[in-house]
């Protein structure tokens, strides 16, 4: 293995860390470099897999202003690993942010994180509830040639060349009735079957919500309000061949408390939630279908069948975890980001056209969530999804879980204690015929060995562990959302419709 350091970072963190989210697996990196000739140590490489994996992950270097860090207030870094022809190469990069580059300039923090009041930023920003720093550590998809890197209380999407990471500025894709400094949200989608980009975002002044479209370019070509009866947490999209569906779920900011300037959501059991089903080209009338009442993180896929849409994703059990008597601010806290205490489970939701009715269904007992599919069949039929385990009590992932949807049929993989995974997507074999005939690819941080890999599994017999371990040149931290992209489909970004750099 060939390595060569970039450029190294100080960190701005207290010394002796005790924060269970900047330490352990969850440790930032402080060097970007650039690794070729990947070692491996087990198996092959497969020549038919040729492409990049792209993950995001929060990743500070200053802590919270008042010391209240979350997670998701860490600064996105993007890691990528390339397979061409059996051989692998490594790269990671900050996203080079308007934020962090003002941080870094001021060897400060300058804006209040998630868990602290708007009043404490020292400066203006961005975000649903303004007053931000759009970090963009949050989500990472690939659309026409470039990777566009998004942050979940919405801010600008960045752009960067896939293979290399060099910035490529920020997509255009403002609007003039779009809040300032809440473009679009994490969890954008591309349309295969159009090429186009759907988006969303939300913010705190009325309609509260907008769905956006993009051409296979990149360029704006419709902005859709979507009314809410006052601001909301919508955290993902799913879409069919006309529509772009988005929940309204009874889990969002307490109105009295927005009036203090404080941002905390509350969960309202006795309301209902509610999918709007969003006209893609503008024409015709919102619908909304009432459900059970929940909050949903992750939708897996949406389609069209006969006069129904049908909908899946991870129905949560207990949105807000009920507290014990021995309960501290710090446990309650862990449990908000463990999948197995908020009970997310693949669920089914079907809005039939005619009648306006909805019909649900449980679909597994067993949790899991972050689900990849093959991307080819997004907006369409699918049959097979993939899935995270979680670590209880931890924001990890230990496994994952294949489910035929069709038959109900699962397969799972469980990794050696201590050892923690990264969202792995479906990675299409070169030729491939059938929906379930490739990979999936993610990266592991060791946490006791201090060493990070990238291992390979055989999409179809997960259960039988990874086909390929590549060592990776050093221990990287957790991360969020990953993507995948052939390297076929890379060559598209000439002509992208392009913002002015951060």
């Amino acid at each position: 293995m060939r390595v060569e350091t970039i450029r190294t970072y100080e960190s701005r963190l207290p010394a002796a860390d005790p924060h269970p989210y900047r330490t352990g697996a969850w440790t930032p990196n402080l060097v970007e470099v650039d690794a070729w000739e990947l070692d491996v140590l087990e198996g092959e490489i497969p020549r038919d897999l040729n492409g990049v994996y792209l993950r995001n992950t929060e990743n500070p270097l200053f802590d919270a202003i008042s010391g209240r860090y979350h997670p998701f207030d860490g600064d996105g870094m993007l890691h990528a690993i390339t397979f061409e022809d059996g051989k692998a190469r490594y790269r990671n990069r900050f996203v080079r942010t308007a934020g962090l580059a003002a941080e870094l300039a001021a060897g400060e923090p300058l804006w209040a994180g998630i868990l602290e009041p708007p009043a404490l930023s020292k400066r203006d920003g961005w975000g649903a509830r303004t007053k931000m720093k759009d970090a963009s550590s949050t989500d990472v998809i690939v659309h026409g040639g470039l990777a566009l890197s998004t942050f979940y209380q919405c801010g600008d999407g960045y752009l960067l060349d896939p293979l290399t990471l060099a910035p490529r500025g920020k997509a255009k894709l403002e609007h003039p009735t779009f809040a300032k400094g809440a473009t679009i949200s994490a969890h954008p989608k591309v349309d295969p079957a159009t090429g186009e980009l759907l988006f969303f975002n939300y913010s705190c002044e009325a309609p509260y919500c907008h769905v956006g479209v993009a051409d296979a370019k990149g360029a704006l070509a419709r902005a859709i309000p979507v009314p809410l009866p006052g601001p909301r947490l919508p955290h993902d999209m799913a879409f069919t061949a006309r529509y772009a569906i988005l929940g309204d779920f009874p889990l969002f900011w307490d109105p009295a408390r927005i009036q203090e300037g404080v941002y905390r959501a509350k969960y309202h059991p006795e309301m209902t939630s509610r999918f709007g089903l969003v006209p893609r080209d503008g024409q015709g009338p919102l619908r909304w279908f009432e459900a059970a009442p929940t909050y949903v993180l992750h939708f897996s896929n949406a389609y069209e069948e006969g006069d129904e849409v049908v909908l899946e994703g991870y129905f949560q059990g207990a949105p807000v975890q009920a507290r014990t008597p021995e309960d501290t601010p710090i446990t309650v806290f862990m449990k908000s980001l463990d999948m197995n205490a908020m009970e997310t489970r693949r669920h089914r939701w079907r809005f039939d056209l005619r009648t306006g009715a909805t019909r649900e269904e449980a679909l597994d007992d067993a949790c899991s969530e972050f689900p990849t599919i093959h991307a080819g069949y997004a907006g369409r039929k699918h049959r097979y999804v993939y899935a995270a385990l979680g670590e209880p009590g931890m924001f990890l992932f230990n496994g994952f879980v294949r489910t035929d949807v069709e038959t109900g049929t699962k397969s799972t993989y469980r990794l050696p204690k201590g050892v923690f995974a990264s969202e792995a997507p479906f990675c299409p074999r070169d030729g491939g015929a059938s929906e379930d005939d490739g990979y999936l690819v993610t990266f592991t941080i060791d946490v006791a060995g201090d060493a990070s890999e990238c291992q390979i599994f055989d999409a179809r017999a997960l259960e039988r562990g990874p086909i390929a371990r590549v060592r990776l040149p050093m221990r990287i931290s957790s991360g969020t959302h990953a993507t995948w992209a052939p390297l076929g489909e890379l060559g598209a970004a000439e002509g992208r419709t392009l913002g002015a750099e951060p």
